[in-house]
């Protein structure tokens, strides 16, 4: 199988980046994105060439770390995937991919296809976590939750924070990751405590970042590849507003 890349080469975050073409032969169809990847960058290295800057860690589908646009879409064609679970055989044969990093002004580029992804670290610290002190992990069934409650607060809990619904909204959003992480500790007993407290600073906190606003078109939910649904958009903004003023009035600090 016949492959030609057009990948984004930068050097630096200071450098100025440009893309550039590769030609590669013999490649199985039934290699991963990543392994193609991988054998470019072997095949640069026996060249005497730089390799090709990419990320990856667990190639599973679990960590989001291999976040790439591919062919103007995060994370490449198909549904419910991430890079890492892209096959050559998606493709045709001799077709041409462009591959680029994220594009966001919260995401810089370190270099060639790695972006600094920590804006979404920084947000998960203002508040997407639980304080309290629980010791050993407790008996499952000694907090009865309704299974319905239960399911939804497992569906927000599923995103991996990779980045894709930033990289494909036009506003360069973050809200789907926000509201899922949002969703997921104020649907369950374990985040009752902090819960107005939390909304409203993880939502500033991507302000802050500069991550744009939501103007809800779907195209997150479109290429999350956990199929994260708006409706955690949606819960967001119930609990920021409802928040907000119980602040105003003195109800919560």
């Amino acid at each position: 199988m016949k492959i030609r890349l057009k990948i984004w080469r930068q050097p630096s975050r200071a450098a100025k980046g440009d893309f550039v073409f590769y030609a590669l032969d013999g490649l199985n169809p039934n290699m991963s994105f990543l392994e193609m990847l991988d054998y470019l960058n072997e095949k640069l290295i026996s060249e005497g060439q730089e390799p090709v800057a990419f990320d990856s860690d667990c190639r599973e589908g679990i960590c989001g770390s291999c976040s790439l646009m591919i062919n103007g879409k995060p994370h490449g064609p198909g549904f419910g995937i991430t890079t890492c679970q892209l096959y050559l055989r998606q493709f045709q044969d001799d077709q041409e991919i462009i591959v680029e990093p994220f594009r966001s002004r919260a995401f810089p580029v370190i270099k060639d296809l790695i972006v600094d992804r920590s804006a979404l670290d920084r947000i998960m610290q203002a508040g997407g976590f639980i304080s309290t002190l629980v010791g050993q992990a407790p008996e499952a069934n000694s907090i009865a939750i309704p299974h319905d409650v239960a399911e939804k607060a497992f569906d927000a809990a599923h995103c991996i924070g990779c980045g894709a619904c930033v990289a494909v909204c036009k506003n360069s959003s973050a809200s789907l990751f926000v509201g899922a992480k949002i969703a997921h500790l104020s649907l369950l007993p374990q985040g009752q405590p902090e819960r107005r407290k939390r909304v409203l600073q993880m939502v500033r906190q991507a302000d802050k970042e500069g991550f744009g606003a939501c103007s809800f078109t779907k195209a997150c939910e479109a290429v999350c590849p956990k199929a994260i649904s708006v409706e955690v958009i949606s819960r967001m903004y119930r609990e920021y507003l409802t928040s907000a003023w119980m602040q105003k009035l003195g109800w919560i600090n």
